[in-house]
């Protein structure tokens, strides 16, 4: 069903260290979180049903990596997922999203996530249907009384027009094919019934125009008509089915800003109804309840929910006591230090560093960093943190962005050729600035 399949907690940890410097603590909290969704599926059904999922609540400042490490199980699970903010919701009865809407969302990413994994299943079978369409327009079938013969004689032409195909021979010819008329994108916000109605009149729209034929080249109508083809060979319902059924067993929710919910103890005297009224509509979909979508009921109780915050203003006690009982895991984020600034730059595989000289490239040149001028970047990131807001990792952007300003607006004068960036260039362009908090925290 899922990656996490072959991944102990070790291998889980092991995969997030690439992207995400330190914070290890809440790395082992999420990989155990997630292998006892693997391990809860290989239990028998009753027992299943009584083990509910350790929601998780991550405390830490900005720029500290709460997103990057959702943002990386993202891309490693095979189960759905989203990352929602709380801020944007609303009580019911308020404009604004309501909290029911992360699970259609949830059902909209699992329906996604198995549609594409059935199309990759059934590669073989829709690029041969595909090759069917496209050869049958070129070389119309044979009438129904054809001769044997003519029957044999078709069969070898068109095996010989489908090698053609395959070696890309016949890309620049044109023919006529029937385009799959432009879908109506519905709003995930909608309750289902709604949904329905908004899908009915799209289809009853779409029909009107369904005749949507167009003269495309070969090479255009393969990708054309592979979205008509997977809707032939997929089977829409057995998809359905299996969405559910995994963002009910294996949905994760990435609830961040959670803090921004909470009412804090300050502001007692004058308690904000909006925000305790999201946390009050939050708790029956983290306690377990059902919710509607458009593709059939989704029950909660097994999604399991990860909710992020910085809590500078308020604590997790601000949230009300029923809510706070069902994130039983905290984990606490570190806030950065000078020497992790200073690993954040150099050991990820996508670190800024590699990300700046991959784009210099583009310019034909080469950009080198001295071991001193990446050590300078982080301790002066590290003073703009102290001295002004802390926003921890994100202050490297701002402050790299700074250094290369005049190397990335001159880069084409050095096509050919290698800049380095020292020490000295990194003070020079940085220490004025630093040193002068109010100048710091509009520039920094």
């Amino acid at each position: 069903m899922s990656k996490i399949e072959n991944m102990t907690p070790k291998a889980i940890v092991e995969y997030l260290d690439n992207y995400v410097i330190g914070q290890t603590k809440a790395k082992k909290t999420i990989a155990v979180a997630l292998r006892n969704r693997f391990r809860r599926m290989q239990l028998p059904k009753d027992i299943q049903d009584e083990i509910m999922p350790k929601n998780i609540l991550m405390i830490g400042s900005t720029g500290v990596g709460k997103t990057e490490i959702a943002r990386r199980l993202a891309k490693m699970l095979g189960y759905p997922f989203v990352k929602v903010e709380a801020s944007k919701y609303t009580e019911v009865g308020f404009v604004g999203r309501d909290v029911e809407s992360m699970i259609r969302d949830l059902v909209s990413t699992s329906i996604n996530l198995v549609k594409q994994e059935q199309k990759e299943l059934k590669k073989t079978e829709i690029d041969e249907y595909v090759e069917k369409m496209i050869i049958e327009k070129l070389l119309p079938p044979l009438p129904k009384g054809a001769t044997e013969a003519k029957q044999q004689e078709y069969e070898n032409s068109f095996e010989k027009m489908r090698q053609k195909l395959k070696n890309g021979e016949l890309d620049n010819l044109k023919i006529e094919i029937e385009a799959p008329s432009f879908t109506v994108e519905i709003d995930s916000n909608l309750p289902p019934e709604l949904g329905k109605v908004q899908e009915s009149l799209a289809k009853v729209f779409g029909g009107l125009n369904k005749e949507n034929k167009k003269e495309v080249t070969v090479k255009e109508a393969k990708n054309i008509l592979r979205q008509t083809a997977s809707e032939r060979i997929l089977d829409e319902e057995q998809i359905k089915q299996e969405a559910l059924r995994r963002a009910q067993e294996g949905g994760i929710i990435f609830l961040d800003e959670i803090d921004k919910i909470a009412v804090s103890s300050q502001n007692s005297g004058r308690q904000d109804p909006s925000k305790e009224g999201v946390q009050r509509d939050l708790l029956p979909i983290v306690e377990g309840s059902t919710v509607n979508t458009k593709y059939g009921p989704v029950e909660t109780d097994h999604i399991l929910f990860i909710a992020a915050g910085a809590f500078h203003v308020s604590k997790p006690s601000d949230l009300i006591p029923e809510l706070q009982g069902r994130f039983p895991l905290r984990v606490e984020l570190d806030s950065l230090t000078e020497e992790a600034l200073y690993e954040i730059l150099t050991k990820p595989k996508n670190s800024l560093i590699k990300q700046y000289q991959a784009l210099l490239s583009v310019e034909g040149m080469e950009l080198e960093f001295e071991e001193e001028a990446l050590k300078a970047i982080a301790k002066l990131s590290f003073q703009a943190n102290e001295r002004t807001e802390d926003i921890g990792a994100r202050r490297l952007h701002t402050v790299i962005e700074k250094v290369l300003e005049e190397i990335s607006f001159d880069a084409d004068t050095y096509a050919g050729q290698t800049f380095t960036v020292t020490a000295e260039y990194v003070h020079e362009k940085l220490d004025m600035i630093v040193e002068n908090e109010d100048v710091a925290r509009y520039i920094l």
